[in-house]
């Protein structure tokens, strides 16, 4: 008998890849979508689609006939005035889901947290599961949220829910819509907008990992436990000559004093966005990337068998899709 899934945030980045995989694996998919959302991300896709939104009273019976939730959705912003939606939709979003799926008769959820729930340790720290940063050290309401929303989660597995979580931690690769921060730098560089790097660091995986991570936890998974779906630690400049090697365009060379961006990330929030210039760099953004934010996946690759695609393999199809869909306009090797 087919599984019927109810995925949330399948206009996204992950919900893209994660819906795709779901169909190529002969699951039905039932993709709740804003009624705004652009939809390309879902073009040509067997799946049922309904519009409605994480907050709704009766998204219950929107989930009804279907055996397992994928929360994927999220609101992602670095920017401070942004606090009040991302606990709205993260953080209450989330406890609403999980109740609709409680009350339609879920028997399984996979919620998707993020590494940014975790936090750091010390600098240069490679953390794994069992870390947890305190919530007033995580850095910006994005993270803060996101702790909160995966509180959300294991109370629910208190009350009786069957519920796995998955941390990933950096995507790459296509269908990156948006695009996410680090589609952002894929594009600058390719754009050759980028004279000079940030010495930080993250951990690295590629988006359709991330995807089969989320049916691995769905097959294999703990309830209640958290796997960081993640692959390889890089500095930024580790990935930006990456990029160099793919493409053949000249990688920035030099790196900028952490005190210049985070000077005008200042400005640019505090000073000239009340006066009504929209903000162009996230102060708290600035802030996480003083610290390398690496993390270590092997309870995933051991416990569920998350696979381990070559970061330059997903950097290449990552190009190679933002090429495809006219972002960007280059000629490269």
């Amino acid at each position: 008998m087919t599984i019927r899934t109810f995925v949330t945030g399948t206009t996204g980045f992950v919900g893209a890849n994660l819906a795709r995989l779901l169909v190529q694996e002969g699951y039905a998919v039932r993709a709740l979508v804003r009624p705004n959302s652009r939809l390309d991300n879902l073009q040509d896709l067997d799946v049922e689609i309904v519009k409605g939104d994480l907050n709704e009273p009766n998204l219950y019976q929107k989930m009804h006939g279907c055996q397992v939730l994928f929360h994927v959705a999220a609101h992602y912003s670095l920017w401070q005035a942004d606090r009040e939606v991302l606990y709205h939709n993260n953080v209450l979003g989330t406890r609403n889901v999980l109740a609709a799926a409680r009350q339609a008769g879920i028997e399984r959820s996979v919620y998707t947290s993020s590494v940014a729930a975790i936090g750091v340790g010390e600098p240069g720290e490679v953390v794994d599961e069992t870390h947890q940063s305190p919530l007033e050290e995580l850095i910006g309401h994005y993270k803060k949220s996101k702790y909160l929303a995966e509180q959300e989660a294991k109370q629910a597995v208190k009350q009786g829910q069957d519920i796995v979580i998955v941390n990933p931690s950096t995507p790459i690769g296509p269908w990156d819509i948006k695009p996410t921060p680090t589609g952002d730098i894929i594009l600058r560089f390719l754009r050759r907008q980028m004279p000079a790097y940030l010495n930080t660091g993250l951990n690295f995986i590629d988006v359709r990992d991330v995807a089969r991570g989320h049916l691995l936890a769905l097959d294999k998974g703990k309830t209640g436990e958290r796997y960081i779906l993640g692959n390889q630690n890089l500095s930024l400049k580790a990935v930006l000559d990456q990029l160099a090697e793919i493409t053949g365009l000249s990688a920035p060379q030099k790196s900028v004093p952490a005190w210049l961006p985070l000077s005008l990330a200042w400005i640019d929030e505090r000073i000239l966005a009340p006066l009504g210039k929209p903000p162009s760099i996230p102060l708290d953004g600035v802030r996480m990337s003083h610290q390398p934010m690496y993390y270590n996946a092997s309870k995933a690759v051991r416990e569920l068998g998350l696979p381990q695609t070559p970061i330059r393999t997903a950097l290449q199809d990552a190009v190679n899709w933002f090429v495809a869909q006219k972002y960007v306009e280059v000629a490269y090797k």
